[in-house]
């Protein structure tokens, strides 16, 4: 995993299929977020990169970008793959209980959330405001 930090932003190269990115993302995250939040916001914004993570990695086969940053109007995340398939929430989730809550819990826990499509890939994203914080 390739990184670049600054104060408020963050960029980390995710490598293909590399599941340890999932807790150093989390581990990141969490660094960046050291001036912002309560611990709380801190853990929600952890558990949603990892989400937003482990699906691009799990269900894309290829390479994916995190870009992290922290302004005024709160955080924002974004993890960017290269495949066009777009995600959806499912509910109810699946029977085996370990796939489909993700992008349910990224929905619910977020203040705002997307997809953004590119020319290749797509990025999807999620915002926590600053004023929840």
């Amino acid at each position: 995993m390739r990184s670049q930090a600054s104060a408020d932003r963050l960029r980390r190269t995710l490598g293909r299929a590399d599941l340890r990115a999932v807790p150093e993302s989390r581990r990141a995250v969490r660094e960046l977020l050291t001036h912002w939040g309560t611990p709380e916001q801190s853990a929600v914004a952890e558990l949603l990169t990892s989400e937003l993570v482990t699906n691009a990695l799990v269900h894309t086969d290829d390479e994916a970008v995190l870009t992290a940053t922290v302004g005024p109007r709160g955080l924002r995340v974004e993890v960017r793959d290269f495949v066009s398939r777009e995600p959806r929430p499912r509910l109810p989730c699946t029977d085996d209980g370990t796939h489909g809550r993700g992008l349910v819990l990224v929905e619910a826990l977020a203040d705002e959330w997307g997809v953004s499509t590119h020319e290749v890939g797509k990025s999807v994203w999620f915002e926590l405001g600053a004023d929840a914080a």
